[in-house]
């Protein structure tokens, strides 16, 4: 387990290097000049240079990547062209809601999506099975603000029991939970379905049958925990996916999250907060996928870390 522990962790490292370059790059070639944003119409030639010369934007492309991977080294994410604070500021301000978010829909997705899975699989080519395929056909390809606005249109307006917009607490991201979560559910269901089918075939499954042990046990005990890898792999990667930021769902209900302010970043070619904030989203992805290899082996005893 050490050793494979600090080989994905060295390769965490190679990845988040090559990542810093494949955002240095993107960055710099988002169309607009921040320097024209932040000075307005008509600055003067004087002004740009000065302007450009204070922000480091005159410097050779490879001094701007060196500095950049410098401070990175440091924790240093850099500072807002806009709003003078760090990124790290705007990061600590912004991240709880979209946290919150993504950890209360896939909760909610996992539990609706492994649940209507295996009664899918158990039911194969009933009518309970076809339902289930159909609904999570629904789920993964209804687009996101089309589930919001039908939502709000439910629960705000003709029922008002949810706000329309906005953070308040807990209440308040019950309805982006629910959009965020139908998609990922139907996801879920489909990956359990296909494992569980696979693993109801095995020669334990049906030597467990044979000696008669409850059907509801086998199930649990022998199918669902041997079918759970690849579904674990789907929640890491959705989960990780979520802590990048909602942009649509966050935009729809108005809520001030990473999804937010990487659109604001764009906008307004704040170029610091899109580098620092794009690759504070690519660690949190690398770890969340390290955590749940190593959940494998507390799922399945039988996986071995050499």
């Amino acid at each position: 387990m050490q050793r494979y522990l600090i080989r994905r962790l060295l390769s965490l490292l190679g990845t988040l290097l090559g990542v810093t370059i494949l955002i240095f790059l993107l960055v710099h070639l988002i169309p607009g000049d921040p320097v024209q944003y932040l000075l307005g119409e008509h600055p003067t030639d004087e002004a740009i240079a000065a302007l450009n010369a204070q922000l480091g934007l005159d410097r050779p492309w490879y001094v701007q990547y060196a500095s950049f991977v410098g401070k990175l080294l440091q924790g240093d994410l850099g500072t807002s062209y806009i709003t003078g604070y760090t990124v790290w500021q705007e990061i600590v301000e912004r991240f709880p809601i979209t946290f919150q978010l993504a950890l209360y829909s896939v909760i909610l997705a996992t539990v609706i999506g492994i649940v209507v899975g295996v009664i899918s699989a158990v039911k194969q080519n009933t009518w309970v099975d076809r339902l289930v395929v159909f609904f999570s056909l629904i789920g993964i390809s209804a687009p996101g603000f089309w589930i919001a606005l039908f939502l709000i249109w439910i629960f705000a307006y003709k029922l008002p029991i949810f706000p329309i917009s906005g953070y308040d607490g807990f209440f308040s991201l019950i309805l982006p939970s629910i959009t965020l979560a139908m998609g990922e559910a139907g996801l879920i269901a489909r990956m359990t379905r296909s494992s569980m089918l696979d693993v109801i075939k095995q020669d334990y499954m049906r030597t467990a049958q044979a000696k008669g042990a409850p059907h509801l046990w086998m199930i649990l005990r022998h199918g669902l925990q041997n079918a759970v890898i690849p579904v674990i792999t789907l929640i890491g990667l959705e989960f990780g996916a979520l802590l990048a930021g909602a942009i649509v769902t966050e935009t729809v209900f108005s809520l001030q999250g990473l999804g937010s302010l990487a659109i604001e970043s764009i906008g307004k070619r704040d170029l610091p907060t899109i580098q620092g904030l794009v690759f504070f989203v690519a660690f949190l992805f690398a770890i969340t996928n390290l955590i749940v290899d190593l959940l494998y082996s507390w799922f399945d005893p039988r996986i071995k870390y050499e």
